[in-house]
């Protein structure tokens, strides 16, 4: 980084720090022990029992794989990545937050977002450095929406970026991703808990979609983009098991998806289209809804739709923002079963 962006944030600490002086600054303490794995060679100030850093892997704005030392049981968090801030609810640990990014419409994180005392921090897609760094943060959580501001983010404090794995799997992930969030807290005991029931969930749904195909993609403008089994509602193709003929395994579509005509639909002709909302996901005023825009002469010519199988996911906002959170996970199996298991 070069010196001028180090300076001025140097400058913005002094200026500022009073700002978020209040938010949130108690926590729960945590019983580990320095045996903690992972926890680096020096222990906290004081004699305390407990370690001062702990070494966790993370991603670096490359999306390369690097462990990084962070402050260990965290006291004050900026959090920029939703399915971060669910996992972090769910562990208990959420009265340490004293940022996140508020644009969520997402009904089980409206604590943070209506909270005055938790300050705004930006965007998932766009961080306000001036406002993370008012917030004084132990450590900072972002997602791959934030991996071109790693670099000026780790100025301020540490950075741990996760992200889902397609080819690990979403619920695989998802897990890993909070035994590597709950080991900064000592709190590796909960996550097969939490975690628990989703396996007899999942295994009901794989036997539901064995040798049943399917297309999934997002509406997004009026259009339809066919998703692979790389990124966004990879859940559909990968752990449930539907064979996905939407798109060639070693086409890239992890971001929004591949434009698709209807008339490619209906060659395909699936026996379940399942339909990402992205404007209704993102809140797009005036946009056409998805059940509308699936609802055509083309799509009403397949097997899908004949069958009553062309499902719109119900929280399409969940799934198009939070995949990877623990809440998230079990939202995203529901809408699964609604439709398919009644």
């Amino acid at each position: 980084m070069k010196r001028p962006l180090t300076f001025l944030l140097a400058c913005m600490m002094v200026a500022s720090l009073a700002a978020c002086g209040e938010n949130n600054t108690t926590g729960r303490s945590s019983s580990a022990s320095a045996g903690t794995p992972g926890v680096s060679g020096s222990a906290g100030s004081g004699g305390s029992e407990t370690p001062g850093m702990i070494t966790v892997k993370t991603l670096n704005d490359a999306r390369e794989e690097v462990e990084i030392e962070v402050p260990y049981d965290p006291q004050r968090i900026a959090v920029m990545d939703l399915a971060v801030l669910d996992i972090l609810d769910n562990l208990g640990v959420g009265d340490r937050v004293v940022g996140v990014s508020k644009g969520s419409s997402i009904d089980y994180l409206q604590d943070y977002v209506t909270n005055d005392a938790i300050a705004n921090l930006g965007t998932i897609k766009e961080a306000d450095l001036e406002a993370v760094m008012a917030c004084n943060p132990d450590v900072i959580f972002i997602g791959s929406r934030l991996a071109a501001q790693y670099n000026a983010l780790s100025e301020i404090a540490p950075v741990v970026f996760l992200s889902i794995d397609a080819e690990v799997g979403v619920v695989k992930s998802t897990s890993d991703n909070a035994m590597n969030i709950a080991t900064l807290f000592g709190l590796e005991h909960q996550v097969s808990g939490l975690m628990a029931n989703y396996e007899a969930r999942i295994a009901a749904l794989q036997a539901f979609a064995e040798g049943k195909t399917a297309i999934v993609g997002i509406v997004n403008a009026g259009g339809f983009s066919v998703l692979g089994n790389d990124g966004r509602c990879s859940i559909i193709g990968v752990e449930i098991g539907f064979e996905n003929i939407g798109v060639d395994a070693s086409i890239d579509t992890a971001t929004h998806g591949n434009e698709a005509s209807f008339e490619f639909v209906v060659e395909r002709n699936p026996d379940y289209i399942f339909a990402m909302d992205r404007d209704a996901a993102i809140g797009t005023e005036g946009a056409q809804l998805a059940a509308e825009v699936m609802d055509n002469e083309l799509i009403n010519m397949t097997a899908a739709a004949q069958n009553g199988h062309v499902i719109v996911l119900e929280q399409s906002n969940v799934w198009y923002t939070a995949e990877g959170g623990i809440t998230a996970l079990g939202i995203m199996l529901s809408d699964l079963e609604r439709a398919l298991l009644g």
